[in-house]
């Protein structure tokens, strides 16, 4: 039987979702929790990967266990045993073929920028003190929208099998102090997110035009994208699956 779980995670004290030699991880924490109380060596599967200290709201993996009852007080025990910075929300049946990374149709992540500097939140935005051009900025996202190549926004020498991405949304708006990035489509690259958000930021400061974005992607070369901004801004939002993939779907 093949079960997902849904979790989130403050990514602070982890070196990602996926599991790394001498190093922790979400990944190994909750499959460590699922084994444990289980009483058999449990194995996850991710919708994804995220880098050291980013953040999900919304995660999804896939495990297979022989039957699981009393799914409820699983989720109380799994939420009372992990430590309080990765939280556990669902546990349902799927179909036996249904896979957490595969079957997902959409990925939505959100990048927030705190425009104050305010101690309680500073693990969790990125500050900048210097006046940001939105409209521009939002003007520079026309260009990302579609089925593109966006090697140009990639960590070097990653291991995937295109660097086509079909990106749905990308716009920015403002909260208060608190500027938020949204994007969605149905895969990203490595280190795409922070990247698109440093180019879009050199927008905003002036340094590059809006339509200079499309240059940079024409140009499939890392070199004259933005910088990555830090990782303690970053959250996975949201993932989508069809109901196909339930049991009973």
């Amino acid at each position: 039987m093949r079960f997902f779980i849904q979790f989130s995670y403050f990514g602070k004290a982890y070196h990602g979702w996926q599991n790394q030699p001498n190093a922790i991880t979400v990944q190994e924490v909750l499959e460590n929790a699922l084994s444990k109380l289980l009483n058999l060596p449990i194995s996850l599967m991710g919708a994804g990967r995220t880098d050291t200290g980013v953040h999900a709201k919304e995660m999804f993996a896939h495990f297979d266990v022989h039957q699981l009852a009393k799914i409820p007080e699983l989720i109380f025990r799994l939420n009372s045993f992990l430590p309080n910075d990765i939280a556990v929300q669902q546990i349902f049946e799927v179909k036996d073929d249904a896979h957490a990374r595969f079957n997902a149709t959409a990925r939505t992540y959100e990048y927030r920028i705190s425009k104050t500097k305010d101690p309680f939140i500073m693990d969790m935005v990125h500050f900048i003190w210097k006046d940001l051009d939105i409209v521009q900025m939002n003007i520079a996202t026309k260009f990302l929208i579609g089925k593109k190549d966006f090697e140009c926004f990639s960590k070097s020498n990653t291991d995937v099998y295109t660097n086509i991405c079909d990106l749905r949304e990308a716009k920015w708006i403002q909260e208060n102090d608190t500027l938020i990035f949204t994007i969605t489509a149905d895969r990203f690259l490595r280190n795409m997110v922070r990247a698109i958000v440093g180019t879009l930021l050199n927008v905003g400061v002036g340094k590059y035009s809006a339509d200079y974005v499309n240059t940079i992607l024409k140009s499939k070369d890392r070199a004259l994208a933005g910088a990555s901004v830090p990782a303690k801004g970053l959250y996975l939002t949201s993932i989508v699956y069809p109901n196909t993939i339930l049991k009973n779907g």
